[in-house]
């Protein structure tokens, strides 16, 4: 994949080498939070609030960190655990995620009208989102709530070594399909499935799921097609990695793995064939009204 002195995105929050602090997911307490908190606590407005914080745990069991935050204020706060020097390879694989996120940029305000770019936060072992702390082993995702896609790049490394799932435009691939998840975001789609959410079972809840999933493979194919034609970034090889990575993590694939066996009704993104299938759909074509998996008879 050709990508070297090309366009790099600045819409990037490097945090590795830092810690998750704070209360975006509910699950912890950063460290520098606890002189100011320590400080209400023995005052005497602490006092009072920490008699209306009891009341409301003990009448809604809502996690009394939580509102402490409102009134210590400031956004959540991310420490520096070392003098984190990433190797070389992992910093040239940053700088060729910024290209293509770049890329990304470039296609979707071609499509989307109004289109708002995401950021990409490149983290290490754990990062706090909007949508609650997670770890390197969740794998890239996309945060609806502060429009933020996350990754530790040690999950490339460890996409080849226990899938067989290299090369630089499979990397390319994970973005892409974490940048689709954005266009749902932009589109309104997750916001229809979100509301779906109660209304379903849990097996009809996963089987939309996976059409969601799809779509976002299908709008990867999508930022490919058209980045191809602008700026022949592949070369020979390169669409192999990304369907051999489409296929790689496949639910029917992964469980057979794992387990030994398949348990379609807990698929939540789509068997192998799927995923490889709108992927190369949204490669082949670059029409986004093509990508509709929600209304399709055959996924």
């Amino acid at each position: 994949m050709k990508w070297q002195g090309r366009r790099k995105s600045t819409n990037v929050e490097d945090r590795r080498g830092q810690s998750g602090g704070g209360f975006g997911g509910g699950r912890g307490i950063s460290p520098m939070l606890l002189i100011p908190l320590f400080r209400l606590l023995f005052s005497k407005a602490g006092l009072v609030i920490v008699a209306v914080v009891a009341l409301i745990l003990f009448l809604t069991g809502t996690n009394p960190l939580t509102l402490l935050q409102q009134f210590v204020g400031g956004e959540p706060q991310y420490a520096q655990t070392s003098d984190y020097q990433p190797g070389p390879e992992e910093q040239e694989l940053a700088e060729q995620t910024k290209v293509v996120l770049a890329d990304t940029e470039d296609v979707w305000n071609n499509i989307v009208q109004g289109y708002r770019e995401p950021t990409l936060v490149l983290f290490s072992g754990q990062v706090n989102s909007a949508c609650g702390t997670a770890s390197s082993a969740s794998g890239p995702f996309y945060c609806p709530g502060d429009e933020k896609l996350y990754i530790d790049l040690s999950f490339f490394s460890e996409m080849e070594r226990k899938l067989g799932a290299g090369g630089d435009f499979a990397q390319a691939y994970v973005v892409g399909h974490e940048v689709g998840h954005h266009v749902q975001k932009l589109t309104g789609v997750m916001d229809k499935v979100n509301a779906m959410r109660g209304q379903l079972s849990h097996t009809e809840f996963n089987q939309l799921m996976v059409r969601v999933e799809l779509q976002a493979d299908f709008y990867a194919g999508v930022w490919a097609h058209h980045t191809q034609r602008s700026t022949g970034f592949l070369e020979p090889g390169d669409l192999e990695e990304a369907l051999n990575a489409a296929s790689a993590i496949g639910d029917d694939r992964l469980q057979k793995q794992a387990t030994g066996r398949v348990v379609p009704d807990s698929f939540t993104h789509g068997t192998s064939a799927q995923r490889v299938r709108w992927f190369r759909k949204g490669f082949e074509t670059g029409d986004v009204r093509q990508g509709d998996t929600f209304n399709a008879a055959e996924l």
